[in-house]
């Protein structure tokens, strides 16, 4: 079992950036392929970013391939996610998420409480 906790979200003009953070309890942090997801007004949650579990395989949803990073450091039980030349349509409640497996899902067994992103124009 794993519980997260993430941060760095806030307000930030189009062409910005931000760097989501997101921390990990339990000792077996290496064990989970973490990701993000993202959830926009009057939208469905949507898959954004996967990292397996040492970081050498990444994943993107083409929206955002170029432009967001996401990275990870087991010894501090960490998951980040860059975020580059920010755009409004990035605007979302952005969550952490943990799995086992690195097969592509919509359900990650494990999510954060979620943090707010929003671009402004």
């Amino acid at each position: 079992q794993v519980q997260l906790a993430e941060s760095g979200g806030g307000l930030v003009q189009a062409g910005g950036s931000l760097r989501l953070s997101c921390a990990a309890s339990g000792r077996t942090f290496s064990s989970f392929v973490m990701g993000w997801f993202r959830q926009a007004p009057g939208k469905e949650r949507e898959f954004v970013a996967r990292i397996s579990w040492s970081g050498v395989a990444t994943y993107y949803q083409d929206s955002v391939k170029g432009r967001f990073t996401i990275s990870r450091d087991n010894a501090k039980n960490m998951v980040y996610l860059q975020m580059s030349s920010l755009k409004p349509e990035d605007t979302a409640v952005y969550y952490c998420t943990a799995d086992y497996s690195l097969v592509p899902t919509v359900s990650p067994r494990y999510w954060g409480q979620g943090t707010q992103v929003t671009v402004s124009s």
